[in-house]
């Protein structure tokens, strides 16, 4: 046995003494309690360690949904990370399944852009030039610090490594150091377990080690003292989730109730912490700037809607179809169909049926979303939709003349719509169609006016995403209700959604602000 199979050992034989010891099963066991599960992409991945219990390949944790314990550490060890690829799907599913899970797809997407990661760096300049003033790097331009589970054997460099560790959790990193006028991180990104020669592979065995000791804790946000509210939006967008005359509401309903609102967009990222709040109204991305508002804005204390949680777990139809099925929630019978298993596709149609709906996990405003007809369509759609993304979704395809959409705000109803296909379009949105016909009428109704069981589903399924803003779509065909989608920042535009409650719907948005608001102070007066 090596020296780094008995490190692991004993890793793993900790992590089921503690377990075991709590009157819990042992990790291995489906039934219930504490356990840590170890995922790679493939067997050798893992050759230098002795087998384990705990080691999952990657491929088994995505098609199996029957991992239910409430209390389970998954660490991702897959090779990569990229957007939509496997490594990446692992940490979405495990999040929906309620597992903590290292690396988070938070952490997985602000890696992948350097705009993003760039704004956990702010705090570290004064940290790394003190640390690497006196060290046998300095007389070099550039270097590459490994750091395992936040660990580096340099000393020196320890506190930044911790630091990183902190905010962008994962269990190898690689950072880039570069001088020029100063010292500067040029780069971090995840590094990859199958790629560590032999004495690394013993700094990860002894990091392992010290990580299951012990909890790390996310950093404190700043106090805030002040009700300034901004609503990000694109003046540009087309379909934007706010007109300008519900913006202009909120401007003004805001000054009613003692809020300073303004609307700023993407060139004002360095100007929100001035603000006590950030109310996004522009469509939500994991890869552009709009995430990266939210988390700048969570960082800074500020309150924010919609939070990075939030647009997390809305983006992606993968992680609602996992959550949803789960919770034993109606959604339309869904399927996942994977890049590199082709011959799946017959199978699938049979199941299914046709015409059945096939869909990109990220798309929104019903692109990515392709309706096919027959066996020969299905595999020419998912060839498509395949150069996107390593998953699709396939789904029964339920005709209704309209959506309902609920607006969910705190885990309450806030209005209700129906909005009904566009002409000769199966679905609302039609992008292909002629100018001023490319959605569908909008009907708004009291919330009172809708079916109890449409409404107990969508309250129902917006609280499991959290308790920020939500806009879920449903269907409903005779008694059976579906979920559709759960949309992060739901439209509120003026004409429509305020078509019942006016300027009250504006109000009541604004108060959840004020609310929040008035709570984080008292929290931290205490």
């Amino acid at each position: 046995m090596s020296a780094v199979q008995t490190k692991v050992a004993e890793v793993l034989d900790k992590t089921r003494q503690a377990t075991i010891t709590l009157g819990e099963e042992p990790p291995g066991r489906q039934r219930g309690g504490s356990r840590l599960l170890i995922l790679v992409e493939r067997k050798e991945d893992w050759a230098s360690y002795l087998p384990s219990e705990s080691l999952m390949l990657a491929q088994d944790y995505l098609e199996h949904s029957d991992h239910s314990a409430s209390r389970t550490q998954v660490i991702n060890l897959c090779r990569n990370y990229k957007y939509l690829g496997q490594g990446y799907y692992c940490s979405l599913l495990a999040e929906a399944r309620g597992h903590k899970v290292l690396p988070s797809v938070r952490t997985l997407s602000e890696l992948a852009r350097k705009s993003l990661y760039g704004v956990g760096l702010d705090d570290l300049e004064r940290v790394i030039q003190r640390a690497l003033a006196n060290h046998p790097y300095a007389s070099t331009e550039a270097f590459t610090l490994t750091l395992y589970f936040g660990k580096t054997r340099i000393e020196p460099l320890q506190e930044i490594g911790r630091q990183l560790f902190e905010t962008f959790p994962c269990p190898v990193l690689l950072v880039e150091f570069r001088r020029g006028e100063t010292w500067q991180i040029a780069g971090i990104k995840p590094g990859a377990l199958h790629k560590l020669r032999d004495e690394q592979q013993h700094l990860f065995a002894d990091a392992l080690d010290a990580f299951n000791r012990r909890t790390w804790r996310q950093p404190a946000s700043r106090r805030v003292a002040r009700y300034d509210l901004a609503i990000l939006r694109d003046p540009a967008e087309d379909l934007p989730p706010s007109n300008p005359l519900a913006l202009q509401r909120f401007v003004e309903i805001g000054a009613q109730l003692g809020i300073d609102v303004e609307l700023i967009e993407k060139k004002d990222y360095a100007r929100l912490a001035e603000y006590d709040a950030l109310f996004i109204r522009e469509t939500t991305r994991l890869d552009d700037h709009t995430y990266r508002f939210a988390k700048k804005a969570e960082s800074e204390g500020l309150v924010v809607i919609d939070d990075p949680s939030s647009i997390l777990r809305c983006t992606n139809k993968v992680y609602l179809a996992d959550l949803l099925r789960r919770h034993g929630l109606g959604s339309p019978a869904t399927e996942i169909l994977y890049k590199d298993r082709p011959q799946e596709l017959e199978q699938v149609g049979r199941r299914l049926g046709f015409p059945l709906v096939l869909k990109i996990p990220d798309g929104c405003f019903s692109r990515g979303v392709i309706k096919v007809a027959d066996a020969p369509a299905l595999v020419a759609a998912a060839e498509e939709l395949f150069q996107h993304s390593v998953l699709l979704l396939a789904q029964e395809y339920c005709y209704t003349e309209f959506d309902w959409r609920i607006g969910v705000l705190n885990g309450e109803a806030l209005y209700a719509c129906q909005y009904f296909m566009s002409k000769g379009h199966w679905q609302i949105y039609n992008h292909k169609a002629v100018a001023g016909e490319v959605n569908g009428e909008c009907r708004a109704l009291a919330v009172q006016q809708v079916p109890p069981a449409v409404l107990q589903l969508a309250l129902d399924t917006a609280r499991l995403i959290g308790d920020g803003l939500y806009g879920v779509d449903l269907k409903q065909t005779g008694e059976q209700v579906v979920v559709i989608e759960v949309n992060d920042n739901p439209n509120l535009d003026a004409g429509i959604e305020d078509a019942v409650l006016g300027d009250e719907l504006y109000r009541r948005v604004l108060q959840a602000f004020v609310t929040r608001l008035e709570s984080k102070h008292r929290g931290q007066a205490c």
